[in-house]
């Protein structure tokens, strides 16, 4: 009977625990925000490129291929952007590749990158990936190239710990044959990704990418579930003129079409009011169209205007998104 009773005891003392345990998982989960600010690395390329940025793009393009490190020419160094996110109060950082473009197989420069992450106790997100080739390319051969210069990226958001990398879906020809080879090229990407367990997202970003309907219909086309989208609040323009951009899509109903198969999102900003709303769109709009999608991740800071300094339009978009946040409570 005494043996009995202490199995009983133990069992129960066992239960206890677990049910301890389970609890405290579940008010985790609970107390889990559905959404986290985090800070996109282009908001400070002025400050990263500093005069390279005054030249003309092919020239900086030329630079970019052959002496990338040349053109960080600005006040701040790449190398520091966890502890200049941690300023602002973030520990979520977007890195872009064109700041590390030299550095694709630096692994050294990548060790001394993460334990400056684990130092300011800041985490990656995703990496932007630019000048890489185009993935919609109607040439087979160029187009897996294209995919293949994206390894790298994939090798080093994983060793950073991030989950994501955003690439372009960019190409020559119809929309519907850019579309095409722009899934072949995603679907090769993202098959390698998942080996990695990163995922790989489309910002609309220009050209056939700007219409939230063809891009969606890229999505559905991949068909992958680590292949998604970054929608952007501010990049819905199609085609640019001499005078600007002379064909937009609709900036609400884009973002609408791209949130089912958002993994993160890019909140951009201009310019903002005396009462520090954004003038060139309806933030509450756009907050709640992301809040009905059930989106849950990473609200990335894009400024990109130019009234306010960097680092004043970066204080002023937080600010501007964490009350957003808070009216949709």
């Amino acid at each position: 009977m005494k043996i009995k009773m202490l199995s009983i005891l133990a069992l129960t003392a066992v239960g206890a625990v677990f049910l301890s345990a389970c609890s405290k998982t579940q008010k985790a989960e609970e107390t889990q925000p559905d959404w986290n600010i985090s800070l996109a690395q282009w908001s400070l390329h002025n400050s990263f490129f500093g005069d390279a940025l005054k030249g003309n793009w092919q020239e900086f393009g030329r630079l970019l291929k052959e002496a990338p490190d040349s053109l960080l020419q600005g006040p701040l160094k790449p190398i520091d952007f966890p502890s200049i996110a941690k300023g602002y109060g973030i520990n979520i950082i977007e890195l872009v590749n064109t700041f590390y473009y030299g550095k694709a197989k630096d692994m050294a420069y990548w060790e001394d990158f993460k334990k400056r992450c684990d130092d300011a106790g800041v985490t990656v997100g995703l990496i932007m990936c630019d000048a890489l080739g185009d993935l919609g390319n109607a040439d087979s051969v160029a187009r897996m190239q294209t995919v293949e210069n994206h390894y790298p990226w994939v090798d080093i958001a994983a060793y950073l710990g991030a989950k994501t990398i955003r690439v372009n879906a960019a190409g020559q020809g119809t929309a519907e044959e850019v579309a095409e080879h722009a899934a072949d090229g995603l679907r090769k990407l993202g098959e390698y990704a998942a080996t990695k367990g990163i995922n790989v997202v489309v910002e609309n970003h220009g050209g056939y990418s700007s219409d939230g309907s063809w891009l969606a219909g890229v999505m559905k086309a991949v068909n992958r579930e680590n292949v998604g989208t970054l929608p952007d609040f501010g990049n819905f323009c199609i085609e640019r003129g001499p005078e600007g951009c002379v064909k937009e899509y609709d900036l609400y109903k884009g973002i609408e079409e791209l949130m089912p198969y958002a993994k993160g999102v890019s909140a951009k900003t201009n310019d903002f009011d005396a009462d520090g709303n954004e003038t060139t769109k309806d933030y509450a709009r756009i907050m709640k169209i992301v809040k009905d999608s059930g989106f849950k991740g990473n609200i990335g800071i894009e400024y990109e205007g130019r009234n306010l300094s960097e680092d004043e339009g970066i204080k002023a978009t937080k600010a501007l998104i964490e009350k957003v946040m808070a009216e949709l409570k």
